[in-house]
């Protein structure tokens, strides 16, 4: 790893590698994003290069002083044959927050990545803020998947039985592997709240929707096996 910065509410750390894989955790350094905050985060690996990154708790979106939305935006460039695992825990959307999340990824066409996105719609007891992500992912030049969600009382019918159906944890898993192309994953079996489907390419993507974030997290514990580079 040849660079690593941070400054503000993001403190990256270096974790001790395992086998040729890097390993990053972003540690929050004060109470972000709050409303007006513009937040940003970005990786860039070179061709060959591994990575795993993650965080060490919960990011927590919460009001400011100011009616303005927060913006958290992450871009991250894959190379030629590299791997990123890219797995933050979970982001909470409390009460009286509004937040704009963007994550855009450009990707060779011999890269591999899971990226995994989980959101808890409020904190126990409490409805939640607003939430708008949006993930966009190119793999050699060429759109994979470009997605927008919207939670909260400023999204109409957010939580209705077309949407969430009164589940207050959500997220996605995506997996691009080349391999796909000529070995394309078998049926896996999710349960009820979750649903695979195919992108257009060598992806698979993942979306789930539970009551809490550690139910959440067990279903995407099953596909664990598509990620295991």
């Amino acid at each position: 790893m040849t660079r690593l910065d941070s400054a503000g509410p993001l403190a990256l750390r270096r974790l001790a590698h395992r086998g040729p894989q890097a390993r990053v955790a972003l540690v929050g350094a004060m109470s972000a994003p709050l409303g007006g905050d513009r937040l940003s985060l970005t990786a860039e690996l070179a061709d060959g290069a591994r990575l795993r990154f993650t965080t060490v708790a919960a990011t927590l979106a919460l009001p400011g002083r100011t009616a303005a939305p927060a913006r958290y935006d992450t871009s991250l460039t894959v190379g030629e044959d590299a791997v990123l695992h890219w797995l933050p825990e979970p982001l909470i959307s409390a009460r009286g927050s509004d937040l704009r999340v963007r994550t855009r990824v450009e990707l060779a066409a011999t890269a591999r990545l899971a990226l995994r996105e989980e959101q808890v719609l409020g904190r126990a007891g409490e409805p939640p803020g607003d939430l708008t992500t949006r993930l966009t992912v190119h793999r050699a030049g060429r759109p994979l998947l470009d997605q927008e969600l919207r939670y909260g009382p400023g999204a109409p019918g957010w939580d209705g039985p077309a949407v969430l159906g009164g589940h207050r944890a959500v997220g996605q898993l995506l997996v691009v592997d080349p391999a796909f192309e000529d070995r394309p994953p078998g049926p896996v079996a999710l349960g009820g709240t979750a649903v695979v489907t195919r992108p257009a390419g060598p992806a698979v993507l993942v979306t789930a929707v539970a009551d809490d974030a550690l139910r959440l997290r067990a279903l995407f514990d099953h596909v664990s096996d598509l990620t295991a580079w």
